[in-house]
């Protein structure tokens, strides 16, 4: 097990500096261009691709770094260059989570792959859980997949909405109600493969932020999968199902994690890394804004009401980061979160990325309520990090459980 620290070693130290250098000179360039556009940055993507940022290789050895800071170090970096096209670059990365979280072997290695593609042909994938009556409430989630033993088929029907990707990418990762009865208990992950019949596009979200980053409905109209794309296969479906069945019998209060939520449980701590980059990028745009703007023939810094803001921006901004990396190492090294440790570091480096950026705009004054200057966007990207993979709400409900021990609702 790896001692937990707060100093990163001399190659996690290149990575972080290779990847601010790609922060700096591709993303930044192209933020406010694409945050304009609306629309999939896919020459960024590719040039992330072509350098090696962009592939299976790299977050393979950032997610296995035995100190857990590998992940956390990269999505702070590339956050800190665009919050939308950073989550075109990693976007496909919750998919990939959900088959490694809940796949077999063969699985993993079958399809992670095809979910990124290479330099040359860029591809994309999608993590589909969220419903328009099911997003926070998981229980209510409608989508079924059936078995068709005959065929050994999985039949499924619904509609996915707020999907990263969803309807571009050429691997849908679709979470699904295969017994209804268990509610939550009674969901399974599937693939779908690329062109498989029945599945299309809804409607495309036009978003308050992360505009660069593509959102939308996912519609399932009797798609057919084989059943080599259960993940974890139908053997270990049928023992879970069977466990949470009877647990229900003989008390009813036994909690079993679903697939969905042992996705979001492993990356609620990259969310949080995600907002300590933007709040990162915001309090550097302050800072450096109030050092030269002159106001009274004198810096602004030079008055406590913008100074104590930048330092309790700062301290904020590294309390955040602290809870974010404690989390990932407890993760990685099969600590158990006994105090929701995950939902605690992303609850709190999302609510500091909101007050933040907010700060930094006040700081700004009226240019920074301008788009001349990026904290007006990084502010409108901050908005989602209290919001997908668990609102703030949520994450309170699951500490306050957590440390409970009680059903709170």
């Amino acid at each position: 097990m790896a001692e937990f620290t707060m100093e990163l070693n001399d190659e996690q130290k290149e990575v972080r500096d290779w990847l601010h250098g790609f922060a700096a000179d591709v993303i930044r360039p192209a933020a406010a261009e694409w945050d304009e556009r609306e629309e999939t940055p896919w020459p960024v993507i590719q040039e992330a691709a072509k350098v090696g940022i962009y592939s299976l290789d790299f977050y393979a050895q950032q997610y296995f770094d035995p100190t857990g800071l590998g992940i956390p170090m990269a999505m702070e970096e590339l956050f800190w260059g665009d919050a939308g096209i950073a989550l075109s670059i990693v976007g496909t990365g919750l998919a990939a989570v959900g088959v490694l979280a809940n796949g077999t072997e063969e699985q993993i290695g079958t399809w992670i792959p095809q979910m990124y593609g290479d330099a040359n042909d860029v591809k994309v994938a999608a993590f589909c859980s969220s419903e328009p009556d099911a997003g926070s409430d998981v229980a209510s989630m409608r989508t079924r997949a059936v078995y068709d033993e005959a065929k050994d088929e999985w039949v499924i029907n619904g509609t996915k909405t707020w999907a990263t990707n969803g309807g571009i990418a050429g691997v849908h990762v679709v979470v699904a109600v295969v017994d209804p009865e268990l509610g939550s208990k009674g969901h399974a992950s599937f693939i779908v493969p690329p062109g498989t019949p029945g599945l299309s596009q809804g409607q495309k979200f036009k978003k308050h932020g992360i505009r660069a980053s593509h959102t939308a409905e996912v519609v399932l109209e009797n798609v057919r999968v084989p059943g080599s794309c259960l993940l974890g296969g139908k053997e270990k479906l049928d023992e879970r199902l069977a466990r949470a069945r009877e647990r229900a019998k003989a008390s009813g209060g036994e909690r079993v994690k679903n697939a969905a939520m042992a996705t979001f449980e492993a990356s609620r701590p990259a969310v949080g890394a995600m907002a300590v980059g933007t709040a990162r990028a915001a309090y550097e745009v302050a800072l450096d804004y109030a050092t030269t703007r002159e106001q009274f023939g004198r810096p602004i810094i030079d008055n406590q009401g913008v100074a104590f803001q930048l330092a309790d921006m700062r301290t904020q901004i590294d309390a955040a980061r602290l809870l974010v990396w404690r989390a990932s190492w407890m993760a990685v090294n099969g600590r158990p979160f006994t105090a929701a440790e995950g939902s605690m570091s992303k609850l709190f480096a999302s609510e500091t990325a909101k007050k933040v950026t907010a700060q930094a705009i006040q700081i700004l004054g009226g240019n920074g309520y301008t788009r001349e200057y990026p904290v007006e966007r990084m502010h409108r990207d901050s908005a989602i990090y209290t919001i997908f993979e668990g609102t703030s709400e949520i994450q309170r409900l699951v500490i306050a459980r957590t440390l409970s021990g009680m059903p709170i609702r």
